[in-house]
């Protein structure tokens, strides 16, 4: 069996995690190099009768890699990715980030449909929905999950694919880690003439402007929007648009949309994967103190700005931000039941996340700021609260209960809890 850590520099190494301030305390964490020391640990928390957690790039705001007082599985030294160009598929073990697929891929001339930061967990993210800056054109991160390697809860390993427990994969194409640790998984990559990308900020009044180029723009332009602080200290409202596709027509679209307003800083151009989420990993650094809410929402109508804007301008950080994250494209293309990510309808996911430094006294206004978007309706699986329940079951919608079927097969025991759990 791997190493099982119980005290020492590299425990708390390892059960430190993205947000700063998750404090649980694992009885032990077992760093896992194989499959074997996968199966070894869940069947040891099992005969202890203790919580067993997965970390695979802790991540999860909520701190959920983490099992306090139980036991911890840590896939980071399992990041492996090796490609197919021939293919364009690429095998991605349990531990890898999005940064690490993203950069496999592109050692091909391919390109891997992640999230938006490099140092999430490929696998996490998959499992949860993914939305990100190729979701336009190619789907969610789950949608290009072609099959998956699953530990379940009774230590046997499976291969879920579309002839081998075709249901295990549809519940873990958005359903989160709930059924199994996912050791492997295989992805399709893609070919992409060139990307374009960048940041344009705007004044707050331009929002409403924006609502096409978020909901309604071509396959190949995935926009994402909200609010930062500018280096002034003020709010602005940033949009960060991604193209894929033919350069020269990119370049005449991320013109007309720095020409939707008058810009206050704009800066887009050719750049890559691993470029793009090195940028968000440099924006939101491990260790901060973190709180995230998230909703959704079909249209920018004037009860969505006000809220939008009352909660920008009442931010109680400067580290804070408000993200809109757009489901649009091929992504709005696949049926509501082929996978287990039920939102189809094109869509903007709210995302406000709540940032301070350790140590900062306002940490409960902090916290209470992210409320300020709770008159919005729906959410994201993925970054729903452990007390959101009955949220995410309402954003499952009909697919909730082959979902919760799918648990009763897979571990009816209900060994693993990860986001997303109904």
């Amino acid at each position: 069996m791997g190493d099982s850590l119980t005290s020492g520099t590299e425990y708390e190494a390892a059960r430190t995690i993205w947000n700063g301030a998750v404090t649980s305390r694992p009885l032990a964490v077992l760093r896992c190099a194989t499959v074997a020391d996968v199966q070894a640990g869940i069947r040891s928390a099992q005969d202890k009768g203790i919580a067993l957690s997965v970390r695979g790039g802790g991540h999860d705001w909520a701190g959920r890699a983490l099992a306090d007082g139980g036991l911890t599985l840590d896939l980071s030294p399992m990041r492996q990715v090796s490609v197919d160009p021939a293919t364009a598929v690429a095998t991605v073990a349990g531990g890898a980030t999005a940064a690490d697929a993203a950069a496999a891929a592109q050692r091909a001339g391919l390109v891997a449909v992640t999230g938006t930061a490099g140092s999430v967990g490929m696998a996490g993210l998959t499992l949860g929905g993914g939305y990100g800056p190729l979701s336009g054109r190619f789907g969610l991160a789950a949608d290009n999950l072609l099959s998956a390697d699953v530990v379940l809860a009774d230590g046997t390993l499976v291969t879920a694919d579309e002839e081998h427990d075709p249901e295990l994969l549809w519940a873990l194409r958005g359903g989160g880690g709930n059924f199994g640790v996912v050791t492997t998984m295989r992805i399709q990559l893609h070919a992409v003439p060139a990307i374009l990308a960048g940041m344009i900020m705007f004044p707050f009044d331009v929002l409403p402007e924006l609502e096409e180029s978020l909901l309604r723009s071509p396959d190949e332009l995935t926009v994402q929007a909200g609010f930062v602080t500018a280096p002034t200290g003020e709010p602005v409202l940033f949009a960060a648009p991604t193209w894929c596709g033919d350069p020269e027509t990119g370049s005449k679209v991320l013109r007309r949309l720095t020409e939707l307003g008058e810009p206050l800083a704009a800066q887009v151009g050719p750049t890559t994967m691993t470029e793009q989420l090195a940028q968000i990993d440099a924006m939101f650094p491990a260790g901060r103190h973190v709180e995230i809410g998230s909703r959704t929402v079909t249209a920018l109508d004037r009860t969505v700005q006000e809220v939008l804007l009352d909660a920008a301008r009442a931010r109680t950080s400067p580290l804070s931000a408000i993200s809109l994250h757009s489901l649009h494209g091929a992504a709005a293309r696949v049926p509501a039941d082929a996978t287990a990510f039920r939102n189809r309808t094109p869509h903007l996911m709210v995302e406000t996340i709540a940032v301070w430094e350790p140590g900062d006294p306002a940490e409960d206004q902090h916290r209470a700021w992210v409320r300020g978007t709770d008159r919005l309706p729906g959410g994201y699986p993925n970054l729903l609260g452990p007390g959101d329940v009955e949220r995410t079951a309402a954003v499952f919608g009909p697919n909730a209960d082959r979902l919760r079927a799918a648990k009763k097969r897979y571990d009816p025991d209900l060994v693993f809890h990860a986001p997303g759990r109904l």
